[in-house]
């Protein structure tokens, strides 16, 4: 009875103070929940992943090791191969098959390949884009597989579905069990200028009769099982990459003895593919940290590619902890090679390029490496590897561990600034990706965002530390994306091979940049943000993480809550438009003045919307407050220093609508009459209560002349003329001209 009363006697205090907050907070337009936890559209947390975003007690993943022999037959341009793979089922789920993956059968014409890309017929078009559109030159494509035997020599049955392999065990693989099975194979090796998006394959180079080869998808490989997927056999089709298993890798490359090969992995018979000045050299490249060391000079290339060889050399190379293996092999290639010095050991960046390729490769590649080397594992952990290799090509940028394929050439030796940033925006972009998903192994078949996004934060770091004077994403780069046709628009968190070919740069590339340049920048903070950031590379390097790791990490290592920010940046393609809307300016009644007809008297308080600040500030009658406004608290406010504290102050009532539906924090800057400025941040949790309009108080010493909404554009705000009070000036010159005319 005793709450009762107290409830009763408190009653009418209550129900004021609700109907205040509710005419300050109301809003009018459907609640949309933008502050409500994302827990429904990411998979709830279990003993595998737990609710903190770290592996669970649980976590389980598979392996294979592989043991290849492979050949280039570069008369017919066609690659063998027989490998011994080595299977781990660490899951707790017995096995009756295994999928593995056959990329390269997507080359083959009747593949359903690219489907929608190259698809129109114009007036007009070139021989090359009608190529990629009839492929009327066609040309041999995709696997063939030999045999498929277990350790005991019996064959095992094989189903071949497009670009992924079924095979099917004679005895189940129980958990905790390993299996050696073996593939022999071949493929041609395809012309990758005649087919769109072209990752891997030969470049033909007429002048001198040689090629190079890039040589990727080349062997059959396991598919990843997974506490979430069961097997991820998506076909491949060109934009979503690879999921793939860590192992150990032993591989013996034959190719003819005048090559140079560059591959994943630590080179094991050095002794016997390079010559003595060649072995010398690379000695010296080890201990050379300033400089890159020239392997191969441009005279030796010159005089290598003269006589093609009939003889054949044998490379061996050996790889640990890895998920893919590719490798290069040309005999046009120049070589050169440096120590990188990490905290934790010594890597060596590798640049191999074909003269095509001078003199800017040889200036630049090797640099741009180290860079990227040593700002990534700052930002997150030490590169593990031992070498970090830059192959140049024409047109592409690919990735694989310790190796990467990479666009960028002068024409007649001579390149532009942008075209030379580019290319070591390239280089930089391609070696980051040995962190993400090389090592921090998410599902890029599924989620290319979460690779491709998180690297290219880190390559646009690295590009605005080392190279200050290049263009660099920021947040205003994504306006022209955020303001597309909502009809057409996917958001971030859209499997990979369903967005459009014209817009999945923007989306899975640069938006997730500009997110996370947020987060770090203007929502979180940078040592806060950079903390979680290492948190998560830390925490799933060598494993698979997926979206809600990720985000629950960055939650659980700033306690801070980012679902709001989640939902709209990754589930939805709203935009941020915040609107100025309105600025108040008041001061406070003297106690013992008199209200002059000069003064704004409250009957002009009801005015709504101000367009500047020409009227002066209205005047607020600050009365004492009635004992009931205390409800039973004895102690009183010391009214009189309330208003010593506000005497002479400015207070300012900004009123913000969120137009674009994208909640963000409101950033304000304030410019006075004396000149000076200041910025105030409120946090986005402001639009808790109303998700379409808010109102806050500031008081300010100073007179306010001007007040703006992200002036330094932190927010993509796609629209900035409604961000300034009073309103900037939009009549055009032309207007005023024309006015002046008529007068």
């Amino acid at each position: 009875m005793i709450y009762k009363r107290h409830i009763m006697r408190l009653l009418p205090v209550l129900i004021i103070t609700i109907l205040v907050n509710f005419n300050l907070t109301a809003q009018t337009q459907p609640w949309q929940g933008k502050f409500e936890p994302i827990d429904n559209l990411i998979a709830p947390p279990n003993t595998y992943r737990t609710a903190s975003g770290a592996p669970g007690k649980d976590y389980w993943q598979q392996r294979a090791n592989y043991n290849i022999k492979a050949t280039i037959d570069e008369k017919t341009n066609t690659l063998s191969g027989e490998e011994t793979i080595t299977y781990f089922n660490n899951s707790p789920d017995e096995l009756s098959y295994l999928w593995l993956q056959l990329e390269q059968n997507v080359n083959k014409k009747e593949n359903e390949d690219f489907g929608s890309i190259n698809n129109e017929v114009k007036d007009f078009i070139t021989t090359r884009k009608m190529q990629f559109l009839t492929r009327a030159i066609d040309f041999p494509a995709g696997y063939s597989i030999k045999e498929v035997k277990d350790a005991n020599n019996n064959n095992l049955k094989i189903l071949i579905n497009n670009t992924m392999m079924k095979v099917k065990l004679n005895t189940p693989l129980k958990s905790g069990e390993q299996i050696s099975f073996s593939i022999s194979w071949s493929y041609p090796i395809t012309d990758r200028s005649m087919y769109t998006l072209s990752r891997e394959g030969y470049e033909y180079f007429p002048e001198d009769d040689n090629s190079a080869f890039l040589i990727a998808h080349w062997f059959p490989r396991m598919a990843v099982y997974s506490d979430t997927e069961g097997w991820q056999n998506q076909q491949f089709q060109k934009l979503g990459e690879f999921a793939l298993e860590f192992g150990d890798y032993d591989v013996e490359i034959t190719v003819p003895a005048d090559h140079v090969v560059a591959a994943t992995g630590t080179l094991e018979n050095s002794e016997s593919v390079l010559n003595k000045t060649q072995l010398k050299r690379l000695k010296q490249a080890k201990t050379s940290f300033d400089k890159p060391v020239i392997i191969i000079t441009e005279e030796e290339a010159d005089l290598n590619k003269k006589t093609k060889s009939n003889n054949k050399k044998t490379w061996k190379f050996k790889a640990e902890n890895v998920r893919d293996f590719a490798f290069a092999s040309s005999r046009k290639f120049m070589w050169d090679a440096q120590a990188v010095k990490l905290p934790s050991h010594t890597v060596m960046a590798m640049s191999l390029y074909p003269k095509e390729g001078l003199p800017v490769w040889q200036e630049v590649s090797t640099k741009a490496v180290k860079n990227a080397l040593e700002v990534y594992s700052n930002a997150t952990f030490d590169y593990p590897y031992p070498v970090a290799i830059s192959v140049n090509t024409s047109n592409i940028g690919m990735e694989f561990p310790m190796i990467s394929f990479n666009g960028g050439r002068p024409t007649d030796g001579k390149i532009s600034e942008k075209a030379k940033a580019s290319m070591i925006g390239t280089i930089i972009h391609e070696v980051g990706h040995n962190w993400f998903p090389m090592i921090v192994s998410s599902d890029e078949r599924k989620w290319m965002w979460m690779d491709e996004g998180l690297n290219t934060f880190l390559h646009q770091r690295t590009l605005k530390e080392r190279y200050p004077s290049y263009s660099h994403v920021t947040p205003k780069k994504i306006v022209p994306f955020m303001m597309g046709d909502k009809n057409i628009l996917r958001p971030i968190m859209t499997n990979s091979d369903n967005e459009l070919f014209n817009q999945f740069g923007a989306n899975f590339y640069m938006k997730p940049t500009v997110g996370l340049q947020m987060l770090r920048n203007s929502i979180i903070g940078k040592d806060l943000f950079d903390e979680a950031f290492r948190e998560y590379a830390n925490r799933w390097k060598y494993k698979h993480p997926n979206p809600g790791d990720l985000f629950r990490t960055l939650e659980d290592a700033t306690a801070t809550d980012l679902d709001w920010f989640y939902k709209g940046w990754f589930f939805t393609t709203d935009h941020v438009n915040q609107q100025l809307h309105n600025v108040k300016w008041f001061t406070v009644k003297e106690e013992n003045t008199k209200t002059s007809k000069n003064n704004n008297t409250e009957a002009e308080m009801t005015e709504d919307v101000f367009t500047d600040f020409s009227n002066g500030p209205q005047v607020i009658n600050m009365t004492s407050t009635p004992d009931r406004g205390y409800g039973q608290f004895t102690s009183r406010l010391d009214e009189k220093e309330l208003r010593k504290q506000l005497s002479g102050k400015n207070i300012y009532e900004v009123t913000v609508k969120n137009i674009g539906g994208l909640i963000m924090p409101v950033i304000i800057e304030w410019i006075y009459s004396d000149g000076s400025s200041e910025i105030d941040r409120i946090p986005a949790q402001i639009w808790r209560r109303n998700e379409y309009e808010i109102k806050k108080t500031f008081v300010k010493a100073k007179t306010v002349v001007k007040v703006n909404l992200d002036p330094n554009f932190e927010l993509a705000d796609t629209d900035m003329s409604n961000n300034t009070f009073p309103k900037a000036d939009s009549t055009s010159d032309f207007d005023r001209f024309k006015a002046n005319q008529t007068k």
